[in-house]
């Protein structure tokens, strides 16, 4: 008998949004993670913004093979102890307090986790790290946003013995959509990916599977990325 596929939870946006006749805060996720995962053989588990504590955290990811923390909004500079630039959007404190638990839980557990925009913010704020909080201050271009609405492309450049490198090979062009970026490194993470202006783009633990990416991969050329993940879940639930 073939092995049940995996459970592969996804952290969501909370926001207004509109169906039918409706108008209402709703949890929602654009739906290129749940068939991105789905595609690369888990089964997507949907995990809205909740008030928890560490031990419902380690209930929620003892049953998950592994974790995807999604793009979305800021986090909130209090997290790593800056003050709010102008152009940082509002704290969202339930999905930074849910996300945050969630990360360190699944770390903890050694779970693999795929951590996305910024997931990948999330998951450098949660060992320790810093963020850029608006980055044409910081490289005098909209490259990493050119468009409002709609994801830009750009190459990046990785290290090739690197986890990202080994499924992508030394580079990639990816599509990109953020302000915002990694500054000073977690707690135990390595940089393995850059733009051309000098800007983190990848990074991974040192000691276990976790991989961000500042990229979108659910957007654009993301097989590799999700089956790599997707198979390094199965290796760890393997007897």
């Amino acid at each position: 008998m073939s092995p049940a596929p995996a459970l592969i939870g996804l952290t969501t946006y909370r926001e207004p949004a509109a169906w039918g006749v409706w108008r209402q805060p709703a949890d929602l996720l654009p739906v290129t993670y749940s068939a991105e995962v789905a595609e690369a053989g888990g089964i997507p588990v949907l995990l809205p913004p909740a008030r928890i504590d560490d031990a419902a955290a380690a209930r929620i990811t003892d049953a998950l093979a592994g974790l995807v923390v999604t793009g979305g909004a800021d986090v909130d500079p209090a997290r790593y102890g800056a003050p709010a630039d102008p152009h940082t959007g509002a704290p969202r404190g339930d999905r930074d307090a849910w996300e945050l638990l969630l990360v360190r839980s699944a770390l903890a557990k050694r779970l693999p986790v795929l951590a996305i925009c910024r997931g990948m913010q999330v998951l450098n704020v949660a060992l320790g790290g810093t963020l850029v909080q608006h980055l044409p201050d910081v490289v005098g271009s909209e490259q990493h946003c050119p468009t409002p609405g709609v994801h830009g492309r750009h190459d990046v450049r990785l290290e090739p013995s690197s986890r990202i490198g080994a499924l992508l090979g030394s580079s990639a062009t990816v599509a990109t959509y953020h302000h915002q970026a990694v500054a000073d490194l977690g707690s135990g993470l390595s940089a393995t990916g850059w733009t051309d202006d000098g800007i983190v783009e990848a990074v991974e633990l040192e000691d276990g599977w976790a991989v961000g990416v500042q990229w979108h991969p659910e957007v654009h050329d993301g097989a590799r990325l999700f089956a790599g993940f997707l198979a390094a879940c199965a290796s760890r639930d393997a007897p």
